[in-house]
């Protein structure tokens, strides 16, 4: 049951990665122009934290971010809810290696924000690092188990003949041991 939620949470986290994560990160990168002239600086050079499209942009990484290093970190939750969102982002950067026209080519609304954000991400690298952190999971092998409650070990409990366990009751009837006598030295071995 861990595993088809986990399932589930992958979609999600590729939706969130789709749909968040590339329309933020298409908004971080462009640069507003004011009056048809070229800004150097994003914000006129002044504080992004009043820029409401910057911040729209940061909530949308940040939050992506967020819940992909909940799906990664949390170990309730299966491996494959980070693991295969992050092996298709992996599998689309190494068909970006071998062929830009064709990884290009298969993004979906490529003329949308999203699909623009997506190519931005993978032309950039950023999928590839995204992807790397998210398998992460996939290869520790305690994430496979049962997220149960591991049964405790019972403390060792010393009874007596009276019937009463503590640790220290038999503490009276131990004998300390007595130290062996080392054979002396002989004289045909060098001192060293």
């Amino acid at each position: 049951m861990r595993h088809l939620i986990g399932l589930g949470l992958a979609l999600v986290l590729a939706a969130a990665v789709y749909f968040g994560a590339a329309w933020g990160y298409l908004r971080l990168l462009r640069i507003p122009v004011v009056n048809g002239a070229a800004a150097t600086l994003p914000a006129g050079g002044g504080s992004l934290l009043h820029d409401k499209n910057v911040l729209l942009a940061f909530a949308a990484v940040g939050g992506t971010a967020l819940f992909a290093g909940v799906c990664i970190a949390a170990p309730r939750i299966s491996p494959l809810a980070a693991g295969l969102p992050g092996l298709v982002l992996l599998a689309w950067t190494v068909l970006y290696g071998v062929s830009v026209s064709r990884a290009v080519h298969y993004i979906p609304l490529k003329g949308d924000a999203f699909g623009d954000g997506f190519e931005a991400m993978l032309f950039n690298g950023v999928l590839a690092a995204a992807g790397l952190v998210m398998i992460v999971p996939l290869f520790i092998p305690s994430r496979w188990r049962d997220s149960g409650q591991p049964e405790e070990a019972e403390p060792y409990v010393a009874s007596t003949a009276a019937g009463s366990s503590s640790l220290l009751s038999d503490w009276t009837e131990t004998t300390p041991i007595s130290p062996q006598q080392a054979p002396p030295p002989s004289s045909d071995r060098p001192p060293w």
